[in-house]
């Protein structure tokens, strides 16, 4: 592996302790800042969590503030569903979030750190 892609895996691989699990309510959201779009990380009732990119691809409303079903949540703009784990939005309509690498450690969440700088995952509607 060259030297230019391995330090591209590291990076990739770094991850920010961002909280405890508990600092989320269930069926809740936070967001967090850096140095990239905000990014809204969610818990669900079963203390899964998942982390999109927080503009829903329709009109870019705040997904963090929309409401958590299942593995999904529903824009507070207009209602469109999205899948927390893919950031695909439920048909008929069409679109996606990116998604965010997130981790869940001993009751803490991490994200990756290149999410924080800017880079995410995910298909860009």
């Amino acid at each position: 592996m060259n030297s230019r892609r391995s330090r591209r895996w590291n990076e990739m691989e770094r991850w920010i302790d961002i909280g405890a699990l508990e600092e989320i309510p269930r069926r809740g959201a936070r967001v967090v800042r850096g140095e990239g779009p905000p990014i809204a990380v969610f818990r669900t009732t079963e203390d899964a969590v998942f982390a999109l990119v927080d503009r829903c691809p329709h009109r870019g409303g705040p997904l963090s503030e929309g409401l958590v079903s299942g593995h999904s949540v529903a824009c507070p703009l207009h209602s469109w569903v999205i899948d927390l784990e893919s950031g695909k939005a439920q048909e008929p309509d069409i679109g996606c979030a990116p998604t965010v690498p997130v981790r869940l450690l001993n009751g803490r969440i991490l994200l990756a750190a290149a999410a924080l700088a800017g880079a995410t995952q995910g298909v860009v509607a």
